[in-house]
């Protein structure tokens, strides 16, 4: 008799939120200068076979949104470097003022991360940053019928299938963003509600995740972490609200009120412009 043999494949969760705070509450995901401020990294819950002539960081990308960004440069020097934490590479390219392109994630044995760069010099970046991490994800096979014969084919597929080692590989691509008129990147912050089927309340202004180093923001001293409530006389309540507000205010200098920890802030910040 024919074993009756089925195949089952165990899912491992990558997903990784760039912020890990305890709050309660929805984040909407917001950036000054270039949208994709923040990374979520898609999941990865399957084994791609590794072909002949085939590129799977072209294959798997994820482009982060419709903004088409890519590098200032017509043919750029694309870099490659090798990350191992998402977290704090993320908010360090943010800070040093690059903005995500987009990403590359799936599982699959081990292949070359100079993959990535290649890929990366083709849409225009400026960086491509690659993590790989062993993974004891498996497809293990059962027989649903107990038979000897069917027992015997399964230890073997396990056994050679436990022999391939497999490896989640991420990669994400950076572009270097134009200088900064005021050089923030910040999130919406959306309380939840205790009743699941009504809308979350909005949190007033917009939390700042990162600030660009050498900005007008950084210069006034404006920190991650601090809530911006507004912009000469604007108040900022979404993302469209700070984008009008610099580009009404550039190469002025403007009263910016904010939130520091408990305290109530106002400073006056030199803002950039630009042709």
């Amino acid at each position: 008799m024919q074993p009756n043999i089925q195949q089952f494949s165990k899912e491992t969760q990558t997903r990784t939120l760039v912020l890990k705070r305890r709050m309660t509450g929805s984040l909407m995901l917001l950036s000054l200068l270039g949208l994709g401020a923040v990374l979520l990294a898609p999941k990865a819950n399957a084994y791609d076979v590794v072909k002949a002539n085939s590129n799977l960081f072209e294959e798997k990308y994820v482009e982060q949104n419709d903004h088409h960004l890519k590098s200032l440069k017509a043919s750029p020097d694309t870099t490659l470097e090798i990350s191992e934490n998402q977290e704090a590479d993320t908010t360090r390219m943010l800070e040093n003022g690059y903005d995500m392109m987009g990403t590359s994630e799936f599982v699959s044995g081990k292949i070359p991360a100079e993959l990535a760069r290649v890929y990366g010099k083709k849409i225009k970046a400026d960086s491509v940053l690659v993590i790989d991490k062993p993974t004891s994800l498996t497809t293990n096979m059962v027989s649903l019928d107990g038979t000897e014969e069917g027992k015997k084919m399964i230890q073997e597929a396990n056994e050679e299938n436990a022999k391939n080692e497999k490896t989640i590989h991420y990669a994400s691509y950076w572009a270097k963003l134009p200088m900064p008129l005021f050089g923030v990147h910040v999130i919406k912050l959306v309380k939840a509600s205790a009743n699941p089927s009504e809308e979350g309340v909005a949190q007033p202004g917009l939390k700042i995740i990162a600030v660009i180093k050498d900005s007008p923001a950084a210069k006034a001293s404006i920190v991650t972490g601090d809530t911006l409530l507004k912009i000469g006389d604007v108040t900022l309540e979404v993302a469209d609200d700070l984008f009008a507000a610099v580009k009404r205010y550039q190469g002025q200098a403007v009263e910016v009120a904010f939130r520091h920890g408990d305290e109530d802030v106002k400073t006056t910040v030199a803002l950039n412009s630009r042709k």
